[in-house]
């Protein structure tokens, strides 16, 4: 998708970020760790993916250490609302019976079942009252791994929602890296948005070594940027 630039406005630092480093791999490094992410342009949107009590340590699927970016998935929650951009939370919500369950031929143990304790946002998330909620897998033959795949209360579809706000660039974090992120991040590019992954607020299932670093080569080869927390700036 193209954005829009005013006459004088400089451009999105990550267009910008090979600009020095010619083709010296350490270069190109060194280059991109002082780069700025500035939340500046109209409109950035932060979806956080599937961050409920079942992916997390006690719940029935859980990520190893995904209770763990809850704090920074918190900051970035306060970046975005001080620059007054929208925050969308995605959940799995699940019946209690699908196929998407190993009790029903599916790969994965029963999680998020509607209205569960399970299928709750983790209590230290401080999501704010005008959080948008996206759920997917809510039919009995749907595994519903991509945010883009759910919908508001009203039914209308995450990219619309997006779309509506003039969102163009979306920064994506959450559970899991290797699973419904993955997913997400792909499908935001594939409906035209830029997408940076928050590399530092995401973790991985893992069911296989390096799953989660697979996973983000794939994103990255698919046109994805990733970032983090010490690069984000609210300008």
């Amino acid at each position: 998708m193209q954005r829009a630039r005013s006459q004088g406005q400089s451009e999105n630092p990550l267009h910008m970020r090979f600009a020095h480093g010619g083709n010296d791999p350490p270069a190109i490094a060194r280059t991109v760790s002082f780069f700025i992410i500035k939340i500046m342009q109209l409109k950035d949107a932060l979806i956080i993916v599937d961050m409920q009590n079942d992916f997390c340590p006690g719940g029935t699927l859980p990520v190893a250490g995904g209770h763990s970016i809850v704090p920074i998935l918190n900051r970035y929650i306060e970046k975005f609302r001080l620059a007054g951009f929208p925050v969308f939370a995605t959940r799995d919500w699940h019946p209690a019976k699908t196929s998407h369950f190993n009790t029903s031929g599916g790969p994965w143990p029963p999680h998020c079942i509607q209205g569960s304790k399970g299928s709750q946002f983790h209590p230290d998330l401080k999501l704010p009252p005008e959080t948008v909620i996206v759920s997917a897998g809510m039919g009995s033959d749907e595994d519903g791994y991509s945010g883009f795949l759910g919908r508001d209360d009203s039914g209308a579809k995450l990219s619309d929602l997006l779309r509506q706000r003039s969102v163009g660039r979306i920064f994506v974090g959450g559970l899991a890296t290797d699973y419904c992120v993955k997913h997400t991040v792909l499908d935001g590019l594939k409906e035209g948005f830029e997408v940076v992954l928050l590399e530092d607020a995401t973790r991985g299932v893992n069911l296989q070594p390096r799953d989660s670093e697979r996973a983000v080569e794939e994103m990255i080869r698919a046109g994805a940027t990733k970032g983090n927390e010490r690069q984000l700036a609210v300008v």
